[in-house]
């Protein structure tokens, strides 16, 4: 089947929502005309009456069987892009792990077997850079030209992802220099793991103290801190899965001032709250959501 003709809905576009039909030939659009002013021939009609008409969602963010902590995300390629697919994401741009003392391409080559032919859905990849140094600054500009060009780089989880200052600095640096998008988990790690080790000392481990030792303000000032040093190295910035509304402040305040900083959210920091993570019996245990 390679020509489709959907009818009478309502067509939303970047730019207009307008009644039209739209013709698909080999899965892509090619025209849309006021209904029934063209008298298209197809394989296959659908009739959108009383329906919107959208094009497919891009999920920038997902974690398709990462590694992480002794585990790994529950989903597969196989499974995530079926769910995504069902409910209207066509397209999703996973996270190639580069693992320490490893070259970045390993990383994008297991990731890439990883996908190759389990997906239901189109895909393509940012890295994640979990050892910033010589060898892998100078891949950075060989992954822009196989089209990955943006890498992501971690402020918290010492000892895993983890990168300092410097790292951050130098990474943005090449971004800056070969048209990278450099992507930060910003949160103080060194900061929130003393308040970690201290409500250990404390007994606290319920669930709730997940978000409690994480800081509002830790993140608000890590945010600062990447605006900053990107700006040093004019790079642009994409600060993941904002939760907290003092971080939303300082990407604001960065594009008050023009600069190329973008932000992110995640679902659940608009649905859940702490309430949520106080729930009895380790109840709450079900919306730990790190990310």
């Amino acid at each position: 089947m390679t020509r489709t003709l959907i009818t009478g809905g309502l067509v939303i576009t970047a730019a207009d929502e307008v009644h039209a039909d739209v013709l698909i030939e080999h899965g892509r659009v090619v025209a849309l005309a006021a209904p029934g002013t063209q008298e298209w021939t197809a394989d296959r009609v659908i009739d959108a009456s009383q329906k919107y008409v959208i094009p497919g969602g891009v999920d920038a963010h997902t974690h398709m069987e990462l590694p992480f902590g002794g585990t790994f995300a529950s989903d597969t390629f196989e499974t995530g892009t079926r769910a995504a697919a069902w409910g209207g994401t066509t397209t999703i741009v996973d996270f190639a792990v580069q693992a320490k003392g490893e070259p970045l391409r390993a990383g994008l080559d297991a990731w890439m077997e990883k996908a190759d032919g389990n997906c239901a859905v189109d895909y393509a990849f940012h890295m994640i850079m979990s050892d910033v140094n010589e060898m892998t600054l100078k891949e950075m500009p060989k992954l822009v030209e196989l089209g990955v060009s943006s890498f992501k780089l971690f402020m918290a989880y010492p000892g895993v992802f983890y990168s300092d200052d410097g790292q951050i600095l130098r990474a943005m640096q090449v971004a800056a220099g070969t048209g990278g998008l450099i992507m930060m988990h910003a949160e103080n790690g060194i900061a929130i793991d003393v308040l970690v080790e201290q409500a250990l000392a404390r007994g606290e481990t319920d669930p709730r103290y997940h978000g409690e030792v994480r800081k509002a303000l830790l993140e608000a000032e890590a945010t600062h801190r990447a605006i900053q040093l990107a700006r040093v190295a004019g790079s642009p910035l994409y600060v993941v899965h904002v939760s907290a509304e003092e971080a939303v402040a300082e990407l604001a305040a960065a594009r008050d001032l023009g600069l190329p900083v973008f932000g992110e959210t995640c679902p659940q920091y608009l649905f859940l709250s702490t309430d949520n993570l106080a729930e009895p019996d380790f109840e709450g245990a079900k919306y730990v959501c790190s990310t």
